[in-house]
């Protein structure tokens, strides 16, 4: 096993490494050993930020030893999300594996060449298009002219085209058939392939376009087979705590309509104590900064509207879109905010007033404070300036 399966467990080569290397996942999970808890807090993360690295951030591990846990914690965290039989975990799962994967591909490609002609643990682009069996259905846009991309990531080092400088062109051309088989109209107009310049069977797309069409690669390959069936009893009981562990950062509601009313008067202790730490500038934890997102995302906030609400605080706006974002899923699916037995179990929720008798999550008991107010007032109306003047 080498940092690179580790890297990136979805590759057919780490796959065959974890074959080869003969061990079981159920004595591993058996003996406790470090790639179940670093499984877990995959999961979790997955969960709760929209990533899998380690919070640690250090990967790949100095040691061997540090890379195959990293590596057998990849199928052991497939496991733990079927066990949690939540289809919205799952996309959550999938959608958190392939965007850190692709993280680590946009740093591999800006990796200078020659520090990569000694590197074992990077990739190139041509390896991604080969791992998706895209080698001959995408090339390099001869019209345009090639070097370093634009934007604040500038050039990408490895490409498959061989260009001056070993730098990735800023345009490609993917066949059609593959482009239909990537990318899906539901993204936006852009993508729609009548809104594409095609020519000779191929459209053509960006980099970055192509680095988000291979993203959405990664995360079918991820979530293809999940959840396995017939785990076995002996597998599930010895997951049971930590899966215990993750069912309770799911909620087991869901809400068809939010309450579409932002007035934080009426906010859950809880989630009016965040927003007053996070307005002193203190830093919110992980759990604390999630549960937050969720509430505000569950009360029918937009992105927009969380980042200029929390404009004054001590959150940052690129992490809040980020987070917000991942909260809602484009396909109608929306996170539920936690319960408030999960948050006290955070140290999150104290149950003031009692509240747990009244509702057991801060989105019902928020919904029931509104409907019981005689008036409430907008946040969102407040701010929104005058139609008539314009100020």
């Amino acid at each position: 096993m080498d940092a690179l399966d580790a890297k990136y467990p979805f590759f057919a080569s780490a796959r065959e490494a974890v074959a080869s290397a003969g061990v079981s996942l159920p004595d591993l999970v058996a003996a406790d050993a470090p790639a179940v808890e670093r499984a877990r807090e995959r999961v979790e993360r997955a969960l709760l930020e929209g990533t899998v690295a380690s919070e640690s951030g250090a990967f790949p591990g100095e040691s061997a030893y540090d890379v195959q846990a990293e590596l057998l914690s990849y199928p052991i965290a497939r496991i733990l999300v079927s066990l949690l039989d939540s289809d919205p975990a799952i996309e959550k799962y999938a959608a958190a594996e392939a965007a850190t994967a692709m993280d680590r591909v946009r740093r591999d490609l800006e990796t200078d060449d020659e520090l990569r002609s000694v590197s074992t643990a990077t990739v190139a682009l041509d390896d991604l298009l080969a791992e998706f069996d895209l080698a001959d259905a995408v090339r390099p846009d001869r019209s345009a002219p090639a070097g370093v991309s634009g934007g604040s990531r500038g050039g990408a080092a490895g490409g498959p085209t061989g260009n001056v400088a070993g730098r990735d062109p800023d345009h490609y051309r993917i066949d059609v058939g593959s482009y239909l088989r990537l990318t899906s109209p539901e993204w936006g107009d852009s993508w729609r392939l009548v809104n594409r310049a095609l020519a000779d069977g191929a459209v053509r797309v960006t980099r970055d376009e192509l680095l988000a069409a291979l993203e959405a690669a990664v995360e079918e390959r991820v979530a293809e087979g999940l959840p396995f069936e017939d785990l076995g009893e002996s597998l599930a009981e010895a997951l049971e705590s930590r899966v215990a562990d993750l069912r309770r950062l799911l909620s087991e509601r869901t809400y068809a309509e939010p309450p579409d009313v932002v007035a934080p008067p009426l906010f859950p202790p809880c989630m009016t104590n965040l927003v007053e730490k996070a307005e002193r500038d203190a830093a919110l934890s992980s759990a604390e900064s999630f549960a937050l997102m969720a509430f505000l995302v569950g009360i029918g906030m937009t992105p927009d509207e969380v980042v200029a609400f929390c404009a004054d605080t001590s959150l940052d706006a690129e992490g809040i879109r980020y987070q917000t974002e991942f909260l809602t899923d484009d396909r109608g699916t929306q996170y539920p905010p936690p319960t408030c037995e999960t948050l006290a179990n955070y140290g999150i929720c104290h149950n003031e007033d009692d509240h747990m008798q009244v509702a057991v999550d801060p989105l019902s008991y928020y919904e029931k404070r509104v409907a019981a107010a005689d008036e409430v007032t907008d946040w969102r109306a407040e701010r929104r300036p005058d139609e008539t003047t314009g100020a």
